[in-house]
């Protein structure tokens, strides 16, 4: 795949941006997803007390979800599969199958140097994770003392 892609950069003189979207990986249909992770929307609140993250997590128990912190970078992620609900009945099957299933989730932040990172809670409520993380109170300021010259 590479030697065509190399010849239609040359022939057509493609920038290397273009050369990328135009020919991602995604676009090959004999690769799998099964390991993709799937792009998660974050809201990051910054309050004067703490940073809050909203992340949506449709359909994940709680139980499957893991935040850790690493070297001061927040990190959230699930190997875990949303359930579907099966047909109770024999015979029963999908129609139609929409609604994305995510294989993998995974997002990390670097946290800013005022962060507690032993303070840290999350809770997940109707398919939405919060994270809260305190910040550190503000070092005291630096006294400026004035020396006589004699």
């Amino acid at each position: 795949m590479s030697i065509v892609v190399d010849a239609m950069n040359h022939i057509f003189n493609f920038p290397e941006t273009l050369e990328k979207i135009s020919f991602s990986s995604s676009s090959r249909p004999h690769q799998s997803n099964e390991n993709a992770t799937i792009p998660v929307e974050v809201d990051i609140l910054d309050t004067p007390k703490e940073y809050i993250f909203y992340v949506d997590v449709p359909g994940l128990p709680k139980s499957d979800i893991q935040v850790t912190v690493d070297e001061n970078t927040l990190v959230i992620k699930s190997n875990g599969k949303r359930k579907r609900e099966d047909g109770e009945e024999e015979g029963c099957k999908y129609i139609r199958l929409e609604r994305k299933t995510p294989q993998k989730l995974l997002r990390k932040f670097r946290l800013p140097e005022n962060c507690n990172v032993s303070a840290i809670t999350a809770k997940c409520e109707n398919g939405v994770l919060t994270v809260v993380v305190e910040k550190l109170p503000p070092p005291p300021k630096a006294k400026t003392v004035e020396v006589k010259i004699s």
